[in-house]
Protein backbone atom coordinates (compact mmCIF):
# COMPACT_ATOMS: atom_id res chain seq x y z
CA UNK A 1 0.00 0.00 0.00
CA UNK A 2 1.29 3.69 -1.09
CA UNK A 3 2.39 6.24 1.58
CA UNK A 4 -0.57 8.72 0.17
CA UNK A 5 -3.46 5.61 0.47
CA UNK A 6 -2.11 4.68 4.35
CA UNK A 7 -2.38 8.74 5.18
CA UNK A 8 -5.71 8.69 3.14
CA UNK A 9 -6.79 5.67 5.68
CA UNK A 10 -5.80 6.90 9.22
CA UNK A 11 -6.74 11.05 8.36
CA UNK A 12 -9.59 10.43 5.99
CA UNK A 13 -12.43 9.32 8.61
CA UNK A 14 -10.79 12.51 10.65
CA UNK A 15 -11.18 14.81 7.99
CA UNK A 16 -14.48 13.49 6.89
CA UNK A 17 -15.95 13.77 10.38
CA UNK A 18 -14.76 17.18 10.83
CA UNK A 19 -16.82 17.89 7.67
CA UNK A 20 -19.84 16.86 8.85
CA UNK A 21 -19.77 17.90 12.17
CA UNK A 22 -19.27 21.75 10.38
CA UNK A 23 -22.27 20.52 8.11
CA UNK A 24 -23.96 20.34 11.21
CA UNK A 25 -23.38 23.14 12.80
CA UNK A 26 -23.72 25.36 10.31
CA UNK A 27 -26.93 23.96 9.13
CA UNK A 28 -30.01 26.55 9.43
CA UNK A 29 -32.52 22.99 9.96
CA UNK A 30 -31.70 23.25 13.69
CA UNK A 31 -33.17 26.63 14.02
CA UNK A 32 -36.58 25.14 13.48
CA UNK A 33 -36.53 22.41 16.90
CA UNK A 34 -37.99 24.83 19.12
CA UNK A 35 -38.43 21.81 21.67
CA UNK A 36 -36.79 21.20 25.41
CA UNK A 37 -37.49 18.74 28.08
CA UNK A 38 -39.93 20.44 30.35
CA UNK A 39 -38.15 19.07 33.55
CA UNK A 40 -35.04 20.76 31.57
CA UNK A 41 -36.83 24.25 31.98
CA UNK A 42 -37.90 23.42 35.07
CA UNK A 43 -34.88 22.98 36.89
CA UNK A 44 -32.98 25.60 34.47
CA UNK A 45 -35.85 28.44 36.38
CA UNK A 46 -33.85 28.04 39.67
CA UNK A 47 -30.68 26.59 39.01
CA UNK A 48 -28.56 30.09 38.54
CA UNK A 49 -26.26 28.48 36.06
CA UNK A 50 -24.12 30.35 34.33
CA UNK A 51 -24.63 28.17 30.92
CA UNK A 52 -28.27 28.85 30.94
CA UNK A 53 -27.87 32.37 31.55
CA UNK A 54 -25.01 32.25 28.18
CA UNK A 55 -27.67 30.29 26.31
CA UNK A 56 -30.67 31.21 24.73
CA UNK A 57 -32.88 28.22 23.98
CA UNK A 58 -33.63 27.45 27.45
CA UNK A 59 -34.63 30.95 28.10
CA UNK A 60 -37.13 31.37 25.09
CA UNK A 61 -38.80 28.34 25.93
CA UNK A 62 -39.24 28.78 29.53
CA UNK A 63 -40.45 32.94 28.93
CA UNK A 64 -42.61 31.31 26.09
CA UNK A 65 -44.45 28.78 28.55
CA UNK A 66 -45.23 31.28 31.75
CA UNK A 67 -42.07 32.15 33.51
CA UNK A 68 -41.25 35.30 34.14
CA UNK A 69 -37.56 37.01 33.92
CA UNK A 70 -36.09 37.63 37.24
CA UNK A 71 -33.04 39.99 36.73
CA UNK A 72 -30.97 40.31 39.60
CA UNK A 73 -27.20 38.92 41.03
CA UNK A 74 -26.44 36.98 44.36
CA UNK A 75 -29.85 37.66 46.24
CA UNK A 76 -31.61 35.01 44.01
CA UNK A 77 -29.48 32.23 45.64
CA UNK A 78 -30.66 33.32 49.16
CA UNK A 79 -33.21 30.19 49.21
CA UNK A 80 -36.33 29.95 51.84
CA UNK A 81 -39.30 29.68 52.36
CA UNK A 82 -40.31 33.16 51.46
CA UNK A 83 -38.34 33.36 48.11
CA UNK A 84 -39.82 34.31 45.18
CA UNK A 85 -39.72 30.95 43.42
CA UNK A 86 -41.16 29.19 46.73
CA UNK A 87 -44.08 30.93 46.73
CA UNK A 88 -44.99 30.57 43.13
CA UNK A 89 -44.70 27.13 43.44
CA UNK A 90 -46.49 26.46 46.51
CA UNK A 91 -49.44 28.56 46.11
CA UNK A 92 -49.82 27.62 42.33
CA UNK A 93 -49.51 31.20 40.84
CA UNK A 94 -50.19 31.89 37.38
CA UNK A 95 -46.66 32.58 37.01
CA UNK A 96 -43.00 30.98 38.02
CA UNK A 97 -39.95 33.12 38.46
CA UNK A 98 -37.29 32.43 35.86
CA UNK A 99 -34.36 33.51 37.44
CA UNK A 100 -31.67 35.30 35.34
CA UNK A 101 -27.85 36.29 37.83
CA UNK A 102 -25.42 35.07 39.97
CA UNK A 103 -22.74 36.59 41.76
CA UNK A 104 -21.24 39.51 40.33
CA UNK A 105 -23.94 39.89 37.44
CA UNK A 106 -25.00 43.18 37.21
CA UNK A 107 -26.22 45.62 34.25
CA UNK A 108 -24.02 45.05 31.73
CA UNK A 109 -24.60 41.34 31.36
CA UNK A 110 -28.32 41.50 31.51
CA UNK A 111 -28.31 44.11 28.54
CA UNK A 112 -26.75 41.23 26.64
CA UNK A 113 -28.80 38.30 28.46
CA UNK A 114 -31.88 40.34 27.06
CA UNK A 115 -30.38 40.09 23.20
CA UNK A 116 -31.17 36.20 23.49
CA UNK A 117 -34.96 36.72 24.67
CA UNK A 118 -35.95 39.94 22.73
CA UNK A 119 -39.15 38.26 21.11
CA UNK A 120 -40.13 37.06 24.53
CA UNK A 121 -40.03 40.79 26.56
CA UNK A 122 -41.80 42.40 23.74
CA UNK A 123 -44.98 43.68 25.89
CA UNK A 124 -44.31 41.12 28.36
CA UNK A 125 -43.28 41.50 31.99
CA UNK A 126 -40.20 41.62 34.29
CA UNK A 127 -39.01 41.95 37.32
CA UNK A 128 -35.57 43.95 38.28
CA UNK A 129 -33.51 43.83 41.70
CA UNK A 130 -31.60 46.42 41.42
CA UNK A 131 -28.41 46.14 43.93
CA UNK A 132 -26.87 49.12 45.35
CA UNK A 133 -23.42 47.02 45.50
CA UNK A 134 -23.46 47.59 41.78
CA UNK A 135 -23.15 51.29 41.76
CA UNK A 136 -19.84 51.49 42.79
CA UNK A 137 -17.10 54.00 40.86
CA UNK A 138 -15.70 51.41 38.51
CA UNK A 139 -19.25 49.33 37.43
CA UNK A 140 -19.41 45.72 36.63
CA UNK A 141 -15.92 43.94 37.58
CA UNK A 142 -14.71 42.73 34.19
CA UNK A 143 -13.71 39.47 35.25
CA UNK A 144 -17.37 38.59 36.32
CA UNK A 145 -18.75 39.88 33.26
CA UNK A 146 -16.32 37.57 31.31
CA UNK A 147 -17.41 34.81 33.50
CA UNK A 148 -21.33 35.58 31.90
CA UNK A 149 -20.10 36.28 29.05
CA UNK A 150 -21.74 34.88 25.55
CA UNK A 151 -20.53 35.63 22.41
CA UNK A 152 -23.68 33.91 20.83
CA UNK A 153 -26.36 36.66 22.73
CA UNK A 154 -23.12 39.26 21.06
CA UNK A 155 -23.54 38.47 17.91
CA UNK A 156 -27.46 38.52 18.52
CA UNK A 157 -27.02 42.00 18.96
CA UNK A 158 -24.62 43.34 16.35
CA UNK A 159 -26.92 41.39 13.41
CA UNK A 160 -30.14 43.39 15.05
CA UNK A 161 -28.15 46.69 16.30
CA UNK A 162 -29.00 50.14 14.38
CA UNK A 163 -26.59 52.46 15.25
CA UNK A 164 -28.54 53.74 17.74
CA UNK A 165 -27.28 55.68 20.90
CA UNK A 166 -27.84 52.47 22.63
CA UNK A 167 -25.62 50.48 20.42
CA UNK A 168 -23.00 52.77 20.31
CA UNK A 169 -22.57 53.00 23.89
CA UNK A 170 -23.46 49.57 24.45
CA UNK A 171 -20.31 48.48 21.71
CA UNK A 172 -18.42 51.15 23.74
CA UNK A 173 -18.81 49.86 26.91
CA UNK A 174 -18.23 45.84 25.52
CA UNK A 175 -14.86 47.23 24.04
CA UNK A 176 -14.00 48.27 27.51
CA UNK A 177 -14.25 44.57 28.78
CA UNK A 178 -11.45 41.82 27.65
CA UNK A 179 -14.38 39.54 26.56
CA UNK A 180 -15.21 42.38 23.63
CA UNK A 181 -11.58 41.92 22.50
CA UNK A 182 -11.39 38.22 22.67
CA UNK A 183 -11.81 37.81 19.40
CA UNK A 184 -10.22 40.47 16.78
CA UNK A 185 -13.28 40.31 13.96
CA UNK A 186 -15.88 41.01 15.97
CA UNK A 187 -13.58 43.63 18.44
CA UNK A 188 -13.27 45.35 14.54
CA UNK A 189 -16.91 45.29 14.55
CA UNK A 190 -17.97 46.74 17.55
CA UNK A 191 -15.06 49.70 17.38
CA UNK A 192 -17.27 50.93 14.04
CA UNK A 193 -20.55 50.56 16.01
CA UNK A 194 -19.44 52.37 18.68
CA UNK A 195 -18.16 55.49 15.98
CA UNK A 196 -21.58 55.41 14.86
CA UNK A 197 -20.44 53.33 11.56
CA UNK A 198 -22.48 50.12 10.18
CA UNK A 199 -19.84 46.90 10.53
CA UNK A 200 -18.17 45.86 7.19
CA UNK A 201 -19.61 43.36 4.76
CA UNK A 202 -16.69 40.50 5.48
CA UNK A 203 -17.31 41.38 9.39
CA UNK A 204 -20.95 41.03 9.14
CA UNK A 205 -20.38 37.78 7.05
CA UNK A 206 -18.29 36.48 10.01
CA UNK A 207 -20.67 37.86 12.55
CA UNK A 208 -23.72 35.66 10.99
CA UNK A 209 -21.56 32.56 10.47
CA UNK A 210 -20.48 32.86 13.83
CA UNK A 211 -23.94 33.33 15.44
CA UNK A 212 -24.90 30.14 13.05
CA UNK A 213 -22.60 28.26 14.29
CA UNK A 214 -23.69 28.93 18.33
CA UNK A 215 -27.26 28.83 17.71
CA UNK A 216 -26.80 25.35 16.64
CA UNK A 217 -24.38 24.29 19.21
CA UNK A 218 -26.79 25.77 21.83
CA UNK A 219 -30.04 24.01 19.89
CA UNK A 220 -28.18 20.85 19.99
CA UNK A 221 -26.56 20.68 23.71
CA UNK A 222 -29.14 22.55 25.46
CA UNK A 223 -32.51 20.96 25.19
CA UNK A 224 -31.99 17.52 27.47
CA UNK A 225 -28.91 18.70 29.37
CA UNK A 226 -30.29 19.29 32.80
CA UNK A 227 -28.42 21.98 34.07
CA UNK A 228 -27.42 22.40 38.06
CA UNK A 229 -30.68 22.90 39.79
CA UNK A 230 -32.55 23.88 43.39
CA UNK A 231 -35.75 21.92 42.81
CA UNK A 232 -34.91 19.81 46.11
CA UNK A 233 -34.04 22.86 48.00
CA UNK A 234 -37.69 25.08 46.29
CA UNK A 235 -39.41 21.35 47.13
CA UNK A 236 -38.08 21.42 51.48
CA UNK A 237 -38.77 24.93 52.01
CA UNK A 238 -42.51 24.64 50.25
CA UNK A 239 -43.07 21.57 53.15
CA UNK A 240 -42.56 24.51 55.55
CA UNK A 241 -45.32 26.59 54.36
CA UNK A 242 -48.97 26.66 55.56
CA UNK A 243 -51.38 25.26 53.15
CA UNK A 244 -53.37 28.35 52.72
CA UNK A 245 -52.02 32.24 52.00
CA UNK A 246 -52.24 34.10 54.38
CA UNK A 247 -49.76 37.38 54.72
CA UNK A 248 -49.80 37.83 58.69
CA UNK A 249 -49.51 34.35 59.37
CA UNK A 250 -46.66 34.08 56.78
CA UNK A 251 -45.02 36.70 58.60
CA UNK A 252 -45.23 35.76 61.79
CA UNK A 253 -43.55 32.56 60.25
CA UNK A 254 -41.26 34.44 58.93
CA UNK A 255 -40.43 36.44 61.90
CA UNK A 256 -40.11 32.87 64.10
CA UNK A 257 -37.96 31.10 61.63
CA UNK A 258 -35.55 34.02 61.02
CA UNK A 259 -35.25 34.31 64.75
CA UNK A 260 -34.17 30.66 65.13
CA UNK A 261 -31.37 31.35 61.96
CA UNK A 262 -29.49 34.61 63.37
CA UNK A 263 -29.11 33.29 67.28
CA UNK A 264 -25.15 32.96 67.02
CA UNK A 265 -25.16 37.45 66.26
CA UNK A 266 -26.69 40.80 67.03
CA UNK A 267 -26.90 41.65 63.59
CA UNK A 268 -29.76 39.11 62.78
CA UNK A 269 -27.70 37.65 60.18
CA UNK A 270 -27.99 34.14 59.25
CA UNK A 271 -25.92 31.97 61.29
CA UNK A 272 -24.27 30.20 58.17
CA UNK A 273 -23.39 33.36 56.92
CA UNK A 274 -21.79 34.85 60.59
CA UNK A 275 -20.21 31.61 60.82
CA UNK A 276 -18.47 31.65 57.81
CA UNK A 277 -17.68 34.93 56.48
CA UNK A 278 -18.28 37.30 59.47
CA UNK A 279 -17.22 35.60 63.04
CA UNK A 280 -13.71 35.67 62.62
CA UNK A 281 -13.05 39.22 60.96
CA UNK A 282 -15.96 41.19 62.98
CA UNK A 283 -13.46 43.46 64.77
CA UNK A 284 -11.44 44.12 61.91
CA UNK A 285 -15.15 45.24 59.57
CA UNK A 286 -15.81 48.74 62.24
CA UNK A 287 -16.78 51.27 60.00
CA UNK A 288 -14.50 50.08 56.98
CA UNK A 289 -17.13 51.40 54.76
CA UNK A 290 -17.36 55.03 55.99
CA UNK A 291 -15.77 56.28 52.89
CA UNK A 292 -18.56 54.20 50.68
CA UNK A 293 -20.60 55.96 47.62
CA UNK A 294 -22.77 54.61 45.08
CA UNK A 295 -23.53 57.67 44.10
CA UNK A 296 -20.89 58.28 40.99
CA UNK A 297 -20.52 55.28 38.89
CA UNK A 298 -20.69 53.97 35.28
CA UNK A 299 -23.43 51.23 36.02
CA UNK A 300 -25.50 54.53 35.85
CA UNK A 301 -25.24 54.00 32.24
CA UNK A 302 -25.14 49.94 31.51
CA UNK A 303 -28.60 50.48 33.86
CA UNK A 304 -29.62 52.84 31.43
CA UNK A 305 -28.49 49.79 28.59
CA UNK A 306 -31.83 47.69 30.26
CA UNK A 307 -33.88 50.47 30.29
CA UNK A 308 -33.48 51.36 26.90
CA UNK A 309 -33.92 47.77 25.77
CA UNK A 310 -37.59 47.09 27.87
CA UNK A 311 -38.76 50.43 26.10
CA UNK A 312 -37.77 49.19 22.76
CA UNK A 313 -39.29 45.98 24.00
CA UNK A 314 -42.77 47.41 25.72
CA UNK A 315 -41.70 45.50 28.61
CA UNK A 316 -43.43 46.21 31.57
CA UNK A 317 -41.05 45.84 34.51
CA UNK A 318 -41.19 46.17 38.21
CA UNK A 319 -38.38 46.93 39.77
CA UNK A 320 -37.08 46.67 43.40
CA UNK A 321 -34.73 48.61 45.41
CA UNK A 322 -33.56 47.16 48.93
CA UNK A 323 -32.21 47.93 51.54
CA UNK A 324 -29.15 47.05 53.60
CA UNK A 325 -29.45 45.50 57.11
CA UNK A 326 -29.25 48.45 59.31
CA UNK A 327 -26.89 47.20 62.29
CA UNK A 328 -24.50 46.23 60.38
CA UNK A 329 -24.97 49.22 58.05
CA UNK A 330 -24.45 51.47 61.04
CA UNK A 331 -21.47 49.08 62.49
CA UNK A 332 -19.63 49.86 58.98
CA UNK A 333 -20.33 53.36 59.32
CA UNK A 334 -22.04 53.24 55.59
CA UNK A 335 -23.87 56.98 55.03
CA UNK A 336 -27.41 56.39 55.39
CA UNK A 337 -27.75 59.68 53.48
CA UNK A 338 -25.31 57.88 50.85
CA UNK A 339 -28.03 55.86 50.70
CA UNK A 340 -31.05 57.73 50.43
CA UNK A 341 -29.36 59.86 47.77
CA UNK A 342 -28.84 56.53 45.54
CA UNK A 343 -32.41 55.50 45.70
CA UNK A 344 -33.46 58.68 45.43
CA UNK A 345 -31.38 59.08 41.94
CA UNK A 346 -32.02 55.58 40.73
CA UNK A 347 -35.75 56.38 41.16
CA UNK A 348 -35.58 59.65 39.52
CA UNK A 349 -33.82 57.89 36.76
CA UNK A 350 -36.71 55.66 36.05
CA UNK A 351 -39.73 57.82 37.05
CA UNK A 352 -38.62 60.60 34.48
CA UNK A 353 -38.13 57.92 31.92
CA UNK A 354 -41.68 56.72 32.35
CA UNK A 355 -40.71 53.37 34.57
CA UNK A 356 -43.13 54.07 37.19
CA UNK A 357 -43.64 50.45 39.02
CA UNK A 358 -40.77 50.65 41.93
CA UNK A 359 -41.20 48.79 44.76
CA UNK A 360 -38.80 50.81 47.22
CA UNK A 361 -37.83 48.52 50.11
CA UNK A 362 -34.40 51.46 51.17
CA UNK A 363 -35.98 52.51 54.64
CA UNK A 364 -36.87 48.47 55.84
CA UNK A 365 -33.37 47.52 56.57
CA UNK A 366 -34.48 47.79 60.64
CA UNK A 367 -36.97 45.64 60.47
CA UNK A 368 -36.50 42.47 62.32
CA UNK A 369 -35.50 39.04 60.25
CA UNK A 370 -35.95 41.59 57.00
CA UNK A 371 -31.97 40.71 55.63
CA UNK A 372 -30.53 37.21 55.59
CA UNK A 373 -26.71 39.03 55.97
CA UNK A 374 -25.46 42.28 55.38
CA UNK A 375 -27.26 42.91 52.08
CA UNK A 376 -29.72 40.47 50.65
CA UNK A 377 -32.92 40.36 51.56
CA UNK A 378 -34.59 37.12 53.21
CA UNK A 379 -37.67 36.01 55.23
CA UNK A 380 -39.51 38.88 55.87
CA UNK A 381 -37.83 40.72 53.04
CA UNK A 382 -38.84 38.36 50.42
CA UNK A 383 -42.67 38.43 52.19
CA UNK A 384 -42.85 42.25 51.30
CA UNK A 385 -41.57 41.72 48.05
CA UNK A 386 -44.45 39.87 47.02
CA UNK A 387 -46.56 42.29 47.92
CA UNK A 388 -45.90 44.34 45.01
CA UNK A 389 -44.62 40.94 42.75
CA UNK A 390 -47.84 39.24 42.96
CA UNK A 391 -50.13 41.45 41.81
CA UNK A 392 -47.83 42.69 39.40
CA UNK A 393 -47.42 39.57 37.53
CA UNK A 394 -51.12 38.81 38.51
CA UNK A 395 -53.33 41.80 37.37
CA UNK A 396 -53.53 43.88 34.48
CA UNK A 397 -50.92 46.77 34.28
CA UNK A 398 -51.41 49.92 32.42
CA UNK A 399 -49.23 49.93 29.26
CA UNK A 400 -46.54 52.11 30.15
CA UNK A 401 -45.39 55.57 28.12
CA UNK A 402 -41.76 55.64 28.40
CA UNK A 403 -39.45 58.73 27.44
CA UNK A 404 -36.17 57.43 26.83
CA UNK A 405 -33.37 60.39 27.37
CA UNK A 406 -29.77 59.35 26.18
CA UNK A 407 -28.75 62.18 28.89
CA UNK A 408 -28.54 59.08 31.35
CA UNK A 409 -25.54 57.49 28.99
CA UNK A 410 -23.64 60.82 29.82
CA UNK A 411 -20.65 60.99 32.08
CA UNK A 412 -22.58 63.55 33.81
CA UNK A 413 -25.00 61.38 34.58
CA UNK A 414 -22.70 58.73 36.19
CA UNK A 415 -21.27 61.30 38.29
CA UNK A 416 -24.32 63.62 39.26
CA UNK A 417 -24.48 62.90 43.19
CA UNK A 418 -27.48 65.52 43.57
CA UNK A 419 -28.41 67.67 46.56
CA UNK A 420 -31.00 66.73 49.34
CA UNK A 421 -33.81 68.55 46.38
CA UNK A 422 -31.96 67.71 43.16
CA UNK A 423 -34.64 64.09 42.40
CA UNK A 424 -37.87 65.62 44.10
CA UNK A 425 -39.64 66.07 40.77
CA UNK A 426 -40.20 62.66 40.17
CA UNK A 427 -39.57 60.62 43.80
Amino acid sequence: MSVKKRLFMIFGPIFAAALLMLAVFLSPLWSGFSYVNPTVVDNAAASLSPQVLKGQLIKRNALEHGYVPFFGSSEWSRFDPFHPSVLAAKYKRSYRPFLLGARGSQSLTHFFVMQSVNPQLKNKKAVVFVSPQWFTPKGEDPNAFSFYYSTLQTTNWIKQQNGSKMDRYAAYRLLQMPSGNSDKVIAGALARIAAGLKPTTSQMLYVNLRNRILLNEDQIFSRYRIPLNNEETIDKNEELLPAQYNYQKLDQLAGKIGAEKTSSNDFQISNSFWNRRLKTHVKKLKGFQSNMSFLKSPEYSDFQLMLNQFANDHTKVLFIIPPINAKWQKYTGLSAKMLDQFSNKITYQLRSQGFTHIDNLSHDGNVPYFMTDTIHPGWRGWLKMDQAIRPFLTKKVKTPHYRIDNYYYSKDWQNESGSDNDFDEYV
